[in-house]
C-alpha cells in the first residue's frame, strides 16, 4: 500500500555559506509533504522529515545547484533496522530500494529503479541473495508461511510479495510503499527483484498466477543489506577503493561502472 506516513532522511549536502543553508531550506519547506527540516552548515547536513521519496527531496536539494548524497534513514522510533538493495540486471535497469522498519508491525519501502518499460512491474523479495546465476539464482519468492501468492494486502500472499510499481513514461519507477508483513530483519542477505510485467496478485487463470503471479522474466535484482539509519554513516572515503563521497556520488548507482576499474596502489 502507498503510504503518507514521514520519515526521515539525512543528506549530505555540498554547501559553503549561509546562502545555501537559505536556498536549501527555502527549497524543501516550501513543499508539500515536507513536514521539518533541520540543515547544519558546518556539518553540511541536511535532515528532512518528510512523507516524499528519498529521490525526490534529494531532487529538490540538487535543484538549488547544490549535490546531496543520502547517508541515513530512520523514524521518529527506536531503531528497528534498515537496509539496502541496488538492483542491476544484464540491461539497463537499475535503482536503488531501501527498506525501513517504522514499527513492529510495518516496513517502509523507498525506492527508485531507472531503465523500465513504462507500466507495471511486480516486486518481490526473493528467499536467497545469490547473484551467482544473476537474478535466476535468487530463488523463489520468500516465503516462510508456505501460502500461495497474492497481493500486497491479501492476508494470505507470500511475505515477499510487494504488488506492483508503475514506470512512466521515461522509465523511471518511484515509490513509496508500506508493508505490513515484511520485517527489516528477516530480509538482510534475501535478494529484491523487479520483474519484466505487471504482477496479477494471484486473481488470474493463469497456472502461474498462484505461484508468481504471472510477472514474468526477471528484469534485476539485487542482495538486500544493512544500512546505516540517522547518523550512523560517517564515511567521508571509501575504504574498498579509496574514493570520496562525493566521487563516488558521479558513478552509476549499480551496475556497471560503478566498481573503480583502477583502484589505487596499496601504500606499502
Amino acid at each position: 500500500m502507498e503510504t503518507g506516513r514521514s520519515a526521515k532522511l539525512e543528506f549530505a549536502v555540498q554547501m559553503t555559506c549561509d546562502s545555501c543553508v537559505n536556498a536549501v531550506r527555502s527549497a524543501l519547506e516550501r513543499q508539500p509533504g515536507v513536514q521539518a527540516v533541520q540543515v547544519d552548515l558546518g556539518k553540511e547536513q541536511v535532515v528532512v522529515e518528510a512523507s516524499l521519496t528519498a529521490q525526490e527531496v534529494q531532487q529538490l536539494i540538487e535543484g538549488t545547484g547544490r549535490r546531496a548524497v543520502l547517508k541515513g534513514i530512520g523514524s521518529g522510533q527506536p531503531d528497528l533496522g534498515s537496509a539496502v538493495a541496488m538492483l542491476s540486471g544484464c540491461g539497463l535497469v537499475q535503482g536503488v530500494v531501501r527498506m525501513l522498519q517504522l514499527s513492529p508491525e510495518r516496513c517502509l519501502i523507498d525506492g527508485t529503479i531507472d531503465g523500465l518499460k513504462p507500466g507495471p512491474h511486480g516486486l518481490h523479495v526473493h528467499h536467497l541473495g545469490d547473484l551467482t546465476k544473476d537474478c535466476l539464482s535468487c530463488g523463489e519468492h520468500y516465503n516462510p508461511h508456505g501460502t500461495r501468492h497474492g497481493g500486497p494486502q491479501d492476508s494470505e500472499r507470500h511475505v515477499g510479495d510487494l504488488g506492483n510499481i508503475l514506470a512512466g513514461p521515461d522509465g523511471r519507477a518511484s515509490f513509496r510503499l508500506e508493508d505490513t508483513q515484511l520485517k527489516v530483519w528477516d530480509v538482510i542477505g534475501r535478494s529484491l527483484v523487479v520483474d519484466a510485467g505487471e504482477d496479477d496478485l494471484g486473481k488470474a487463470d493463469h497456472p502461474l498466477s498462484k505461484v508468481t503471479g504471472n510477472s514474468g522474466e526477471r528484469l534485476a535484482c539485487g542482495i538486500i543489506a544493512r544500512s546505516a539509519s540517522l547518523f550512523q554513516n560517517t564515511k567521508k572515503i571509501c575504504a574498498c577503493d579509496g574514493v570520496t563521497l562525493w566521487e563516488e556520488r558521479d558513478r552509476p548507482i549499480a551496475g556497471k561502472g560503478r566498481q573503480n576499474p583502477d583502484p589505487p596502489s596499496a601504500n606499502l
